[in-house]
């Protein structure tokens, strides 16, 4: 069910579950920003040191 459901009934359990979810996927989404930021950043600087 979801909380766009007529049934859905907002008890304890469902909001530590929902608290939960929104949490790690927070961390999953800051994670995988930061990752694509330092790639996206260490990419377009030029360095000249001769790897490839």
């Amino acid at each position: 069910m979801f909380p766009f459901c007529f049934e859905w009934v907002w008890d304890m359990s469902h909001i530590v579950f929902m608290g939960g979810l929104w949490y790690a996927l927070g961390i999953v989404g800051a994670g995988l920003t930061y990752c694509i930021v330092k790639a996206a950043k260490e990419s377009s600087d030029n360095h000249s040191n001769g790897d490839h």
